[in-house]
């Protein structure tokens, strides 16, 4: 079994001498936090030998960095992510769906994150039209450039590594659509499904966009509910992670609803809290602790007010707050309780 690195002891003179480089570059934010990073990088001299391993962690920083700096100004937009094949044309009913569902979530408010490729991506782009649409290209042999809609605007950033590309797509998405797609598709929304089953990223809507009367999606949900659930592979529960539809308008709807009461999560210490725009009244928050019983552990639901560090962080201390003390592992089941809230 792996072990969690423990963390090194601290050497004063390195620390001081570090927060004395940060001090000569003129500081910044979570100065702590960097020359943590600096002390780490600094360890790679002597404890990662190979060239092209330490390459790795070099462009990984380097491009985590320019990403988040370019994604920053952005940061009180909700966004969507569109996943699907590089290879559908545009008189494809896929294709029309992607540029309608596009368009319509724009105007709900949204902006829209694609590969940046051809595809679907391109469809993702030309409907929400380039100054309301990202671009998180990858750098492959044979392609990809990125679609003309996106590839001279400056929200565009092109990454060498998957991995840090994934990172960013789930970092900055509030919601994740799939149309049909091959390999990388199927990827990108089992990734989804895993981080959220798993705890590792904040529930989302997930949509998977299958064509009117199509069954690509259908057939996907088939294969999972007869072997992976069949299989006990899965819980029940898992299913509430995604929805499937044929429509661009059920697909936004189902986006928007997601945050019609719903803002966001924060765990503080054992205590799970859940942020809304209206707090629940004590008969629902009396229904809730009753029908929910099964993921909770500890202290029951309840209205709070921000916690102090909620407060020291400044986060989102304008919204209503419930808490409780969640099992961590019953995420499906989280899923049907934001139904509930966004419903009340």
């Amino acid at each position: 079994m792996l072990q969690k690195p423990e963390k090194a002891p601290v050497d004063p003179e390195l620390h001081r001498r570090v927060l004395e480089l940060i001090a000569f570059k003129g500081g910044g934010y979570n100065e702590e936090a960097v020359a943590d990073i600096i002390e780490n990088a600094l360890k790679i001299l002597t404890d990662v030998k190979g060239t092209g391993d330490v390459r790795v962690i070099q462009t990984a920083v380097r491009e985590l960095r320019y990403a988040y700096r370019l994604f920053a100004p952005y940061s009180q937009t909700r966004k969507v992510t569109i996943f699907g094949s590089a290879r559908t044309a545009s008189n494809k009913q896929e294709y029309q769906q992607a540029v309608e569902f596009g368009k319509k979530i724009v105007k709900a408010g949204f902006m829209v994150i694609t590969g940046a490729g051809p595809g679907i991506m391109q469809a993702g782009h030309e409907g929400a039209g380039p100054e309301n649409s990202f671009g998180v290209n990858i750098r492959l042999p044979w392609e990809q450039s990125a679609n003309p809609v996106i590839r001279e605007d400056k929200k565009l950033v092109t990454f060498k590594y998957f991995f840090t590309r994934k990172l960013i797509f789930i970092r900055h998405s509030d919601a994740i659509v799939l149309f049909p797609g091959g390999f990388g598709t199927m990827d990108e929304g089992y990734e989804a499904i895993t981080l959220m089953q798993t705890g590792k990223s904040q529930l989302m809507p997930l949509v998977l966009v299958d064509k009117p009367g199509g069954t690509y999606w259908k057939t996907w949900d088939k294969q999972v509910r007869e072997h992976l659930l069949r299989d006990q592979l899965i819980s029940p529960d898992d299913l509430n992670l995604y929805r499937i539809t044929d429509s661009a308008d059920e697909a936004v709807k189902i986006v928007t609803r997601f945050y019609r009461n719903f803002h966001s999560t924060r765990f503080v210490k054992d205590l799970f809290i859940i942020r809304l725009n209206h707090a629940p009244t004590d008969t629902a928050i009396e229904a809730m602790n009753e029908d929910f019983a099964d993921i909770i552990v500890g202290p029951a639901i309840q209205r709070i007010e921000p916690t102090p560090e909620e407060r020291e962080d400044n986060d989102q201390l304008g919204l209503q707050r419930i808490a409780f003390g969640f099992n961590r592992r019953e995420y499906g089941r989280l899923r049907q309780l934001i139904d509930v809230l966004n419903n009340l």
